[in-house]
């Protein structure tokens, strides 16, 4: 398959495509950065058009965008406008698939009180998570309005292995996101679909049920690395951060204006 990578000189982007190149897919990178095949700013619809028109990819994955907080005008146009960009862009010249890293501050104000699934409601901890709700929304209108295939991974914490006790619940290894991605552009006609990005940690929290369905089938888990993680005694920073969804996105130090 033939697979546009948007963001892919990021943490994410480094691990999947040498990922999904070593599975046979022919992955062409794009990134705001140089070094990629192409060099775009993904919020820039004109640019973004040109690098669809000549890529001519069956599928993209799109990863780029601003990795953390930010003001709320800047979420929006990292997040929504770079989405709104290439799904335009897809419609014009017929590419069927997206793949869109989601986050899990899209649902990150959720107290832990039970397995959150997809059918969670939204409940962004931050203006990075608003992003994330309104991209999948955009996604949501294009599935239904274009009959584009997407899928929404709302990825948890992406390490090469867990260092906190909340990340013993959401851990996501390097090759469980490439079987992860694999997956969400192979997977026959999902429509439209949401899939919670972790590993098969024995302590999650959160329903890998619909990325099964997709085909993917994590194989890491991150109770190996428990025994280190746990020798440091738990503080109340650990017990407040596995509260919520979110983890410290969700705690106060992480509010801010929505306008500098």
């Amino acid at each position: 398959m033939r697979v546009l990578l948007t963001g892919s000189l990021g943490s994410i982007g480094s691990a999947v495509e040498p990922g999904l190149t070593g599975l046979g897919h022919t992955v062409l990178g794009a990134d705001i950065a140089a070094g990629a095949a192409y060099q775009v700013d993904c919020s820039d619809p004109i640019a973004v058009d040109a690098m669809v028109a000549d890529a001519q990819p069956d599928a993209v994955i799109h990863l780029a965008g601003i990795p953390g907080e930010s003001s709320l005008p800047e979420a929006l146009t990292s997040h929504v406008v770079s989405t709104a960009a290439l799904l335009e862009a897809m419609v014009r010249h017929d590419v069927r698939r997206i793949v869109y890293a989601s986050s899990n501050h899209a649902v990150g104000r959720t107290p832990r009180d039970g397995v959150v699934t997809a059918a969670t409601r939204p409940r962004p901890d931050t203006f990075y998570g608003v992003g994330k709700v309104a991209a999948e929304a955009l996604l949501s209108l294009y599935a239904d309005r274009h009959r584009i295939d997407a899928v929404s991974c709302r990825i948890g914490s992406f390490l090469e292995r867990p260092t906190s006790r909340r990340a013993l619940a959401t851990w996501l290894s390097p090759a469980d996101a490439v079987r992860m991605f694999h997956a969400a552009i192979t997977a026959p006609a999902p429509r439209y679909a949401v899939l919670y990005g972790i590993s098969a940690n024995t302590r999650a929290w959160w329903d890998l049920e619909t990325g099964r369905q997709l085909g993917y089938h994590p194989e890491d888990d991150a109770e190996r690395f428990a025994r280190e993680v746990e020798e440091a005694p738990e503080s109340e920073a650990d017990r407040a951060e596995a509260a919520y969804v979110g983890g410290p996105y969700a705690l106060p130090v992480s509010e801010r204006p929505a306008f500098d």
